[in-house]
């Protein structure tokens, strides 16, 4: 099948993937934190909203969207700069939480926290917004398809389905990997400190992306 849409080193694809999503980015940060602060199910929902943000990209770079941001660098910018604002935003939160952390620190292990959809909302404008994602997907994937492929976009299609599925197992097995960290109580003091590193972070991916 792979070779009848001219896609070819699908073994070097799956490796390339997996670096990608092994390098720590944006993803991979909110999907730790809300790991720590929610568990397996805050997690989940934040790595399944950046899954569902790669879906848009996706489809972004099969039908040409992705290209047309690529080429306008008013279109880029907007999207850039919506996308720092949001983590900047995130960071924010962050920073606040430690700023209040003797509350929040004293708050029931058992509190419920935000909602899974807030998180998985939230995850998935980390990622929509991000337009270096997006022209990862469009820089990526032509690699990958011959250039006499009968069907492109079908091509890029498949190639972002197989990106989308390996990137939400391999955030899935992260939640699992770093939920047992939750057992540690930290102190307040701790737990301020966590959260001031976590806006740090965020605040320094929202520059990053600013640039």
């Amino acid at each position: 099948m792979l070779d009848a849409l001219g896609i070819h080193d699908p073994w070097l694809f799956a490796a390339t993937v997996f670096v990608l999503n092994a390098t720590p980015g944006a993803d991979m940060m909110l999907t730790l934190a809300r790991t720590l602060q929610f568990g397996v199910r805050g997690g989940l929902a934040s790595a399944m909203g950046a899954v569902a943000g790669c879906v848009l990209h996706t489809l972004a770079a099969a039908f040409g969207l992705a290209a047309l941001m690529a080429a306008s660098s008013a279109a880029f910018g907007v999207v850039k700069w919506v996308g720092a604002a949001y983590l900047a935003w995130l960071a924010f939160g962050m920073a606040r939480t430690a700023w209040r952390g003797q509350a929040a620190a004293a708050a029931p292990a058992a509190a419920a926290g935000p909602s899974g959809a807030v998180l998985f909302r939230q995850g998935l404008l980390t990622n929509a917004l991000n337009p270096k994602v997006a022209l990862f997907f469009l820089a990526l994937l032509p690699q990958f398809i011959d250039a006499d492929a009968p069907h492109k976009t079908a091509a890029f299609l498949v190639l972002g389905a197989w990106s989308i599925a390996q990137g939400g197992l391999f955030l899935a097995a992260f939640v699992l990997l770093v939920a047992p960290l939750r057992r540690w109580r930290p102190s307040v003091r701790v737990h301020r400190a966590l959260n001031g590193a976590g806006a740090a972070l965020f605040a320094w991916l929202a520059a990053r992306l600013a640039k």
